[in-house]
């Protein structure tokens, strides 16, 4: 249960408004934006500084509180909100209407970060931002789930530039009192803790809830005064400290998480850990499995595996999170005593070789090899993690390697902007992103050229508004001279195509691009015919002394004294700016070194609001391109050449100066550019809600989440049988499988095709727990095939030897076949699960 945080907010409000405490304290109102006006109304100056409307009532005299609870218009505007949120939360929803389980469904999704708004500042970049989109989604559909992370005193640290454009680091401490959340606490009203057993003592871990319109996040906080003051400084810092800290940062998180989910009494069918840093949740998982049931520690993981899901987003192996042998040891020393396992067993699970001692403990790895289930995070993602992972799969294709992908998507109501969300509420009506595509489509064909046109102006100037005044209090608070500033009141101009450009700056989202030919770039800017503005933001990670180098270009450039009206340096890219940023911008240029981008939604939140992408044929993009919907950068291939960024440095200048800029420019006699609003509309109707979240997250409950219950669910069955089944179908796979080896093969040609006849000494092994198969690899635009030999009769004089027979069709060479024997169960995902095989003649 949690302390009544309501009440405490409340004090502060005569009983008319008490409703205004429960608005606040739920995190709805970050994408309905119906409560604005409230906030704005008891204090414009703090809602417009922090939009956190438990500042603004904090900040709000009592005086003011009592002039509105007699404005009985005011007071009515508050009880409507409240009816609101109480239809809301109780209305029947999407995943009701849907789901045909016979049994409930639990999903537990844990997060390193969250990018919900920044009032709760607890990320740093995109995989928060999309995170939080999930849970904003599965509030909307009704999907039920609930979120656990870590709650950062500190979280990632904002950024000022100095006189010169370096940038530094500062770190806000976020004053739990003022954020919209609560403390839990148990039936006795003292804070519930969970404890992890560390080498001589216990981590004491409190608990902090958050609800995100119907899904309730938790965060996991190490700042207890009962804790000593090294562990203490485990969690105030998002991705902080060295090793061991981050070693336990993920331990808090995914074993502290589990427990805590536990210990609130959260039932769990479900585990998704959004990327690797939770994986220890997995084994916690069995490991609170195998107490519970009395199994040992396999069986208790062949019977919750099933149902876990990891999602990778790491396009390169160094990105994996890896920890040396010894600080493993010296943690997990004990907690593999608790699972019954040796240490070396405990680190095998998070290594390519479990035998190499030598081999540093991988996060990534342990999450795949304790998941039924994987996925990347677009198409060409997919691809990708397949090669990355390759490697856990040893000898196994790399189209076989067990990773999928769900392309990821973005929340809508969370960045579409005021002039966009009536443009669509008007076309579409309040409940349009769970209607067919085609009625989005046919509703945007509706719209007039005019109507598109106008919207986008409308937004443009907003933007343009919003990047003057944030430049005039960056420079305020440098100290820029009153003359520096007042250029800031004229920067950039509402009728100017306007590009965006913002990211984490780093070198392989190559972000001085651009700046590479600095006087082209000018030129393009200062046109005075058709110019062009530019708005740039952007931070570097605190130890990227590279990525830092790049914000100082920008700064540097941005002051060159003919620039300054046509190009801006935003400082601090956070969640509220990146808001105004997709909602205003024309363009969202991204330059990704393909296939670096695992997917990126930056991009993607700029189609509801009539913006066009100009990016790198990588991530989302490499799918969701087409000639009519914005423009592409590269050729969709990878290139190791050492001018390539050269040569596509050169092809961006001539995107942008033989066709943005033109198309843009050319305007009808109604002053309407014709060609770049049927662009607009192409991009509205084809891509905006092919990437909303609610096609993500109906992806993942048709593709994930369904198929990993069913699979749990199924194993629990009949006292375990399944599950204690694989497990003693592995044990004996790894025992016998080195005994296996081939005997002769012999190749017929039929008049059917070809006729494959090979022996196989299984030894020891039961025929049934392997199976013999063909294999071909994929031809050009085609797909592998595997056909499964039959077994004819078992081999004279042998023990465990059989003939096996096959016959496929002529159309391919027969030497393009090859036999191979792999791990085979009615119940096992192979090779997620077993990744036995063995190929002929080896």
């Amino acid at each position: 249960m949690a302390p009544d945080g309501l009440r405490d907010l409340s004090l502060a409000l005569p009983q008319a408004l008490e409703p205004i405490a429960g608005i606040a304290l739920n995190l709805r109102w970050v994408w309905n934006h119906a409560s604005d006006r409230i906030w704005e109304s008891l204090s414009p100056e703090v809602w417009h500084q922090t939009h956190n409307p438990i500042l603004v009532i904090q900040n709000t005299p009592r005086s003011r509180f009592e002039e509105l609870a007699r404005n009985a218009e005011f007071v009515e505007r508050v009880r409507g909100l409240e009816r609101a949120q109480a239809e809301y939360l109780a209305r029947p929803s999407w995943f009701q209407q849907v789901n045909t389980l016979e049994r409930s469904l639990g999903i537990a999704y844990f997060s390193m970060e969250y990018g919900i708004t920044d009032a709760l500042p607890l990320y740093s970049g995109g995989l928060g931002v999309l995170a939080g989109d999930h849970l904003k989604t599965a509030s909307d559909l009704g999907v039920p789930l609930t979120a656990v992370g870590l709650f950062y005193r500190e979280g990632y640290f904002r950024q000022m530039l100095d006189a010169s454009g370096k940038q530094l680091e500062v770190y806000a401490i976020n004053s739990r009192d003022s954020m919209p959340v609560r403390l839990v606490v148990d039936d006795d009203g003292t804070p519930l803790r969970v404890n992890i057993e560390l080498p001589g003592r216990d981590l004491r871990v409190r608990i902090w809830r958050t609800s995100v319109g119907r899904v309730a996040l938790y965060l996991l906080d190490s700042d207890d005064p009962l804790n000593s003051p090294f562990d203490r400084g485990i969690t105030p810092k998002l991705y902080g400290g060295d090793r061991e800290t981050r070693l336990m940062q993920e331990t808090v998180l995914g074993i502290g998480g589990w427990r805590a989910l536990r210990a609130l009494g959260v039932e769990v069918d479900v585990l998704h850990l959004n990327e690797g840093h939770a994986a220890l949740a997995t084994v916690e998982r069995a490991r609170m499995f195998m107490e519970e049931h009395g199994t040992d520690f396999f069986t208790a993981l062949w019977a919750t595996r099933a149902g876990n899901v990891f999602t990778t987003h790491t396009p390169v192996p160094a990105a994996f999170d890896t920890f040396p042998v010894p600080l493993l040891y010296r943690y997990g020393l004990q907690y593999a005593r608790s699972l019954g396992l040796e240490p070396g067993q405990l680190l095998g699970l998070g290594r390519v070789d479990a035998h190499d001692a030598s081999e540093p403990f991988n996060m990534a790895y342990l999450a795949a090899r304790t998941c039924a289930h994987t996925n990347g995070v677009s198409e060409l993602h997919g691809r990708v993690s397949r090669r990355i992972f390759a490697p856990v799969y040893a000898r196994w294709p790399e189209q076989e390697v067990p990773i999928s992908h769900v392309t990821n998507a973005v929340h809508v109501p969370s960045w579409d902007s005021p002039w966009a969300d009536h443009l669509w509420t008007e076309a579409c009506g309040k409940e349009r992103w769970l209607g067919s595509p085609q009625q989005l489509s046919d509703a945007v064909a509706r719209l007039t050229d005019a109507q598109i046109w106008d919207f986008k102006a409308m937004e443009r100037r907003d933007l343009v508004d919003y990047a003057r005044r944030r430049l005039q209090r960056q420079l305020g608070q440098r100290g820029d001279s009153d003359g520096i500033r007042g250029l800031a009141r004229d920067a950039l101009d509402p009728n100017v195509l306007t590009l965006g450009f913002a990211r984490r700056f780093t070198e392989y989202k190559r972000p001085a691009m651009l700046l590479s030919q600095p006087e082209r770039l000018e030129r393009l800017l200062t046109d005075p015919a058709r110019p062009v503005q530019l708005i740039i933001a952007g931070k570097a990670h605190p130890h990227d002394e590279h990525g830092k180098s790049f914000v100082r270009q920008w700064a540097e450039f941005v002051r060159r004294p003919g620039i300054r009206a046509r190009a801006v340096f935003l400082e601090d890219y956070d969640m509220a700016l990146a808001e105004q940023l997709v909602q205003g911008v024309d363009v969202w240029v991204n330059t990704p070194r393909r296939p670096w981008e695992a997917s990126g939604t930056s991009g993607m939140k700029v189609l509801v609001n009539g913006g066009l992408n100009l990016s790198e044929l990588d991530g989302w993009w490499a799918e969701a391109y087409a000639p009519g919907v914005g423009w592409a950068l590269g050729d969709g291939r990878e290139h190791a050449e050492a001018d390539w960024d050269a040569r596509e440095t050169t092809q961006l200048f001539e995107l942008l100066e033989q066709q943005v800029v033109p198309v843009f420019y050319e305007r009808d006699q109604e002053g309407i550019p014709r060609a770049w609003v049927a662009r607009i509309r192409a991009s509205l109707a084809q891509l905006t809600p092919r990437f909303s979240s609610n096609r993500m997250m109906a992806e993942y409950l048709e593709q994930l989440y369904l198929p990993a219950a069913i699979g749990h669910w199924h194993r629990l069955e009949r006292d375990l049988h399944a599950a204690r089944d694989l497990s003693r179908w592995y044990r004996e796979l790894r025992h016998h499988w080195q005994a296996l080896h081939w005997g002769n093969l012999d190749v017929q040609a039929t008049e059917r095709g070809h006729e494959f006849r090979v022996q196989a000494y299984l030894g020891e092994l039961p025929p049934d727990s392997i199976s013999v198969q063909l294999y071909a690899e994929a031809r050009p635009g085609g797909a592998a095939e595997v056909h499964t030999m039959t077994r004819d009769h078992a081999l004279s004089g042998a023990a465990g030897g059989f003939l096996w027979v096959a016959r496929v069709p002529a159309g391919r060479p027969a030497r393009d076949y090859t036999p191979r024997i792999v791990a085979a169960h009615p119940e096992a995902r192979v090779p997620a699960e077993a990744a036995f095989i063995r190929w002929f003649p080896a």
